[in-house]
């Protein structure tokens, strides 16, 4: 079986960036905006627990996430290429 590289990209962004993105909100929701610098915000320049924020972490994340469901499905796609499975 192979995996469509795009349809996968795009599945891994949008999980990983709204992931981010209503994790962020839940954070504000109890929290309030801090403002803070987080381990992802490191990461992703311009990512804070605040509205705009979130919307940051939610591009980079979608980038992000797509580079690597792409990388994965294309790694996958060559493995499985090489050792069918019998």
């Amino acid at each position: 079986m192979k995996l469509n590289v795009k349809a996968f990209a795009l599945t891994c962004g949008l999980v990983w960036g709204l992931g981010l993105f209503c994790l962020t909100w839940w954070i504000i929701a109890f929290d309030g905006v801090t403002g803070e610098t987080t381990l992802i915000g490191q990461l992703y320049r311009g990512f804070d627990i605040s509205p705009i924020g979130s919307i940051i972490g939610l591009i980079w994340a979608f980038v992000d996430g797509a580079v690597g469901g792409a990388i994965f499905a294309w790694l996958y796609n060559l493995i499985s290429n090489r050792f069918p499975c019998k």
